[in-house]
């Protein structure tokens, strides 16, 4: 059993908030795991009776009728006895709840948010949600309830949580973690066939079929030439409309740019993929346009693109971004702006770092390098860290095994495994 302590602490703490907790992620990451195992049974070890904590998994097809949020709310009052007691509340795939009706109006009266708010308004009850939308519940819950939605977001499997469950060294645990990803059913599966079929069902049966049957899509096929286009182009810079071109290019002109962005919101709402804008470091201000897309997991990612592209120089950039995720970190593409002079002119240069990371008044600039085999190589990967010019930490992450040291700029440079293994790595 992987105990997933960060995400339990996360939810410790918030109990009794007077909030409804939202926790969202893509489908099979483990957030059912999380409360109707892991938090359900921390709850029984606290003292709270089995029969004060009611759960509900509207995903399973015995439960489908409570998808009605007036059903829903009934079954939940004839639990919910005794004014006097504390209940605890678990609601699984809380989006069923949600008909396309309601997601087709733009200003409507969602009637689910009804239930929950009348939940809230009890005052004995604490609500926990799960659901694989971020939009429908993390931005409208926080907004419908006006500071009483309380999100956690949880990802795939961290290599520091699969590391130790997978029993291997962590050489291979690593290359299979890169080729495989972290899916918790794929650390069950024995075979390299069973993990190839069940990534690829993940993606044509479950997330592909979710947001077609959501969205009303009539083909798959601009959806899913979509994904392969994100995921062969993890690291790079991107928007719609250069993406419409290499639809384009390859003779699939019906997928306009409008569509193209259109989806592209579509996939970051099923959690799939994230967005990385440019943040000009000294001008502190965002660049709108284009961004870096990531792959919530790369397994996910490879199986996608039938296992023919394994870049591990860009696998390891997006296991970096989701570690960074992971932490609690909003994550940025860092732009510095330079000027150098060129044949007696001065020319304007935009260097790029890979990740800046933020959490309140904490930030680190992150640079992921596979390998530097010579100080050109250093030289190359450290520039656009040495013209920053605060003081905040530097760090280089590198692909190889080896020590961590800090060179004469104060840049700190560490392996893979020290930066994933060690939770306090970005300060060591």
């Amino acid at each position: 059993m992987i105990e997933r302590k960060r995400y339990l602490d996360q939810l410790i703490s918030r109990m009794d908030n007077q909030m409804i907790k939202v926790i969202t992620g893509v489908r099979r990451s483990g957030k059912s795991f999380l409360l109707f195992s892991l938090f359900y049974h921390y709850l029984l070890s606290q003292g709270v009776p089995a029969d004060h904590i009611i759960t509900l998994a509207l995903d399973d097809m015995d439960y489908q009728d409570y998808r009605d949020p007036k059903k829903l709310y009934a079954f939940l009052k004839e639990k919910i006895r005794d004014p006097a007691e504390h209940y605890f509340v678990f609601l699984d795939e809380i989006q069923l709840a949600i008909s396309k009706e309601e997601l087709k109006q733009k200003d409507a009266n969602v009637a689910l948010y009804g239930v929950l708010n009348g939940l809230l308004r009890r005052g004995n009850v604490d609500v926990y949600v799960t659901g694989s939308n971020s939009k429908l519940l993390a931005t409208d819950v926080l907004t419908e309830f006006r500071g009483r939605g309380d999100e956690v977001r949880v990802l795939p499997l961290s290599f520091s949580e699969y590391f130790p469950a997978a029993q291997k060294a962590k050489e291979e645990a690593w290359q299979d973690y890169l080729l495989y990803g972290g899916m918790p059913q794929i650390l069950s599966l024995k075979s390299d066939e069973q993990k190839v079929q069940y990534l690829n069902f993940l993606n044509r049966e479950i997330y592909l079929r979710d947001i077609q049957e959501r969205y009303d899509l009539k083909k798959l096929t601009g959806m899913e030439e979509l994904m392969k286009v994100i995921a062969s182009s993890v690291g790079s810079l991107s928007n719609p409309q250069k993406i419409s071109n290499t639809f384009k290019s390859a003779g699939n002109k019906g997928i306009s740019a409008p569509t193209i962005a259109e989806y592209l919101t579509y996939l970051q709402d099923a959690c799939l993929i994230s967005k990385a804008e440019q943040y000009d470091v000294k001008g502190r201000k965002y660049i709108s346009t284009p961004s870096k897309y990531y792959y919530v997991d790369c397994g996910l990612r490879n199986a996608l693109l039938g296992f023919r592209q394994f870049e591990e120089t860009h696998l390891m950039e997006n296991v970096i971004y989701n570690e960074l995720l992971y932490r609690g970190y909003s994550v940025d593409v860092g732009v510095v702006p330079i000027r150098t002079n060129e044949n007696d002119a001065r020319i304007r240069q935009k260097l790029e770092i890979d990740f800046v990371a933020n959490k309140g008044s904490k930030r680190y600039y992150v640079q992921s390098a596979f390998a530097i085999p010579d100080q050109e190589k250093m030289n190359q990967e450290q520039k656009s860290l040495v013209q920053v010019g605060d003081s905040f930490r530097k760090i280089i992450v590198t692909g190889t095994n080896s020590p961590l040291w800090r060179n004469e700029q104060g840049i700190t440079i560490m392996s893979i495994f020290d930066f994933l293994l060690n939770e306090n790595s970005l300060d060591m």
